[in-house]
């Protein structure tokens, strides 16, 4: 038997039904590629388009905001404010306190801890001022040709536990041991002060909420805590050795 001859027809390529539908899947599979590559999908999924996700509630479902959305700042409490205030006139007498002991006194110790005292207080009236300033308040309750004195022109109160006029004219004058005792005792008087601040502020109905507000205070309670133990710790060192 012979078979049928091969002709033009007999050598062209026949398309079964395998074939056909491998040709139609790469023809889908080509046009969802261009669909994803496309102007406007660019514009949905690209750098240019962020999704803003607000989360909901406890049981509620999250809610996706325009682009535009912008972060607002905590409602602002007037005891917040005050603190801040409060404490950077603080801060500034203890670092004014830690000026003195280079000149004052030759004990490594004192000049160590007055290191540490003077650079971390800065850092944080630093930290204060910023705070202040982003919510557009004044960095000071005082005025500022008049540090001292009220509206009255009569002397303001003090914060707690800063040194009067007197205390701080007398650790001006003192050298070497007298220096050194009437700073720990001052510098413990005035750690305690700012632990009433911190105190009175969480006592403050609405006061404290604030996350840096919350996070500051936490923070200054825990390290004025730890230095005041460290501070009786050396008074009771020097009081152990003038005994002898």
């Amino acid at each position: 038997m012979h078979g049928k001859p091969y002709g033009r027809e007999g050598n062209r390529p026949r398309v079964g039904g395998g074939s056909l539908a491998l040709l139609v899947s790469l023809f889908i599979v080509s046009c969802a590629a261009a669909l994803l590559s496309s102007p406007l999908r660019a514009q949905q999924t690209g750098p240019s388009a962020p999704v803003v996700i607000q989360p909901g509630a406890p049981g509620q479902p999250s809610k996706i905001l325009p682009p535009s959305t912008k972060g607002t700042l905590p409602p602002l409490s007037r005891a917040d404010v005050e603190f801040m205030q409060g404490m950077i006139m603080h801060h500034a007498q203890a670092v004014e306190m830690t000026a003195l002991i280079g000149s004052h006194t030759d004990n490594k110790a004192l000049q160590a801890l007055g290191a540490r005292i003077s650079s971390s207080q800065s850092d944080e009236i630093r930290f204060m001022k910023r705070w202040l300033a982003a919510r557009g308040e004044p960095v000071s309750m005082a005025m500022p040709e008049m540090p001292d004195m009220d509206m009255a022109g009569k002397p303001m109160a003090l914060m707690p536990g800063m040194l009067t006029p007197q205390q701080m004219d007398a650790l001006r004058r003192a050298r070497n041991a007298e220096f050194d005792r009437l700073f720990l005792t001052g510098m413990i008087q005035h750690h305690q002060g700012a632990l009433t601040m911190v105190k009175d502020l969480f006592d403050s109905a609405g006061a404290g909420q604030d996350a840096e507000i919350f996070d500051f205070a936490t923070d200054a309670d825990n390290t004025q805590r730890a230095e005041i133990k460290i501070m009786q710790a050396m008074l009771d060192i020097k009081s152990s050795e003038e005994k002898r």
